[in-house]
């Protein structure tokens, strides 16, 4: 399993935007990010799990509409998002 209860939990605490936030863009990507980052790491050993590989496409696609809707409505907030995350150079 990708993400576990606490974990989750852990990168809500780290980018919330107000105390019982949960939902905002900033915490919807960093989620996307880990979760992208753990099926990139599994693809490495399971080359032919196609079925995994296009669940995650769906991520990254739903991860880029995100980051275009933050980057069109907050330039700051994306670009604090993108540097915290060490995504889009």
């Amino acid at each position: 399993m990708a993400l576990t209860r606490d974990s989750k939990s852990e990168i809500i605490a780290n980018f919330k935007v107000h105390d019982t936030d949960t939902g905002s863009p900033e915490v919807q990507i960093a989620v996307l990010t880990e979760r992208i980052s753990y099926l990139t790491e599994h693809f490495r050993t399971h080359r032919k799990d196609h079925a995994s590989r296009r669940g995650l496409l769906t991520m990254v696609s739903k991860r880029k509409r995100l980051l275009e809707y933050l980057k069109r409505h907050n330039a700051n907030r994306y670009k604090q998002v993108i540097d915290r995350l060490g995504i889009r150079k």
